[in-house]
């Protein structure tokens, strides 16, 4: 199965949320199959994003968006491994300082995009002030409104100056929600992670839902689609993100650069008066 047909959202389309199945598993039986696929599409990724780094003629940035404990540490933790940490980073994008507030609201966020060479992981992203800014009232819809058509024209400039961008939106039920939340408060490890605020969202379930829905339906672009990976079943989720950045990766069609110096020369000067001798 292409998870790149199967779970991309098609431009111009409107989403509702209720018609996907967050429990969806494609053709893959259990969790050791899934395991086994991710497994060997990582070994494939990672000789292609040190060409990636090495070439330095793309970038790639992966948005990750998500219901809360839906895993996007997750996708962080068991399909970024795949990449060289030398040409790979991650950025979060929370609550604005006072010095970003005074500035438009992608003004921190295009100082963290890839250089030609790099991957970029956004674990939360530009989207943050299209969904916690819309859901919270933290600015009026005269101004929210206006920032998917903005995201679009940046994210179309990136594009345009050779940053591929893969945006994965984590979907998981509301009942799987709440079953993670309980497995952190009974696992002592866990329980750092615990927040009043995730019980608080969880009250405007519904206003989010609208807002990823709004975001999903405007924004994903032929140059930046969104794809929303059914999230249920963790394995699930790690394969089809791993599959769909594999497949965004060959299609850059990435190449070893040449050298930049007479290995002829090196050869002889370094290698072959040594054996010689």
């Amino acid at each position: 199965m292409d998870f790149r047909e199967k779970l991309r959202i098609e431009p111009g389309s409107t989403v509702r949320l209720a018609d996907i199945d967050p429990s969806f598993h494609g053709n893959i039986k259990d969790k050791e199959e899934g395991k086994a696929a991710l497994d060997a599409v990582l070994d494939e990724i990672t000789p292609l994003q040190e060409k990636l780094y090495a070439e330095k003629k793309h970038a790639l940035l992966v948005v990750l968006q998500g219901i809360d404990a839906a895993g996007k540490d997750g996708v962080c933790w068991h399909v970024i491994r795949a990449m060289n940490p030398q040409g790979t980073y991650v950025a979060s994008f929370k609550q604005p300082t006072e010095t970003e507030k005074a500035h438009d609201f992608l003004w921190r966020v295009h100082q963290r995009t890839p250089a030609l060479g790099q991957v970029a992981v956004f674990n939360r992203s530009h989207y943050e002030d299209v969904l916690v800014a819309r859901v919270h009232n933290l600015v009026p819809e005269s101004v929210w409104s206006k920032r998917y058509r903005q995201i679009n024209h940046f994210e179309e400039f990136l594009s345009e100056n050779g940053v591929s961008i893969v945006k994965f939106f984590l979907y998981i039920s509301k009942d799987e929600q709440l079953d993670r939340f309980e497995k952190r408060l009974e696992d002592k490890e866990r329980q750092w992670k615990i927040s009043g605020s995730d019980y608080s969202e969880r009250e405007r379930w519904d206003d989010y839902i609208a807002a990823y829905e709004d975001m999903l339906s405007k924004c994903s672009t032929e140059h930046a689609p969104w794809y929303v990976l059914p999230a249920n079943r963790k394995w699930f989720r790690n394969l089809a993100a791993a599959e769909i950045i594999h497949k965004t990766l060959v299609d850059m069609r990435i190449e070893t650069p040449q050298p930049t110096v007479d290995l002829d020369e090196i050869y002889r000067k370094y290698h072959h008066a040594v054996r010689s001798g």
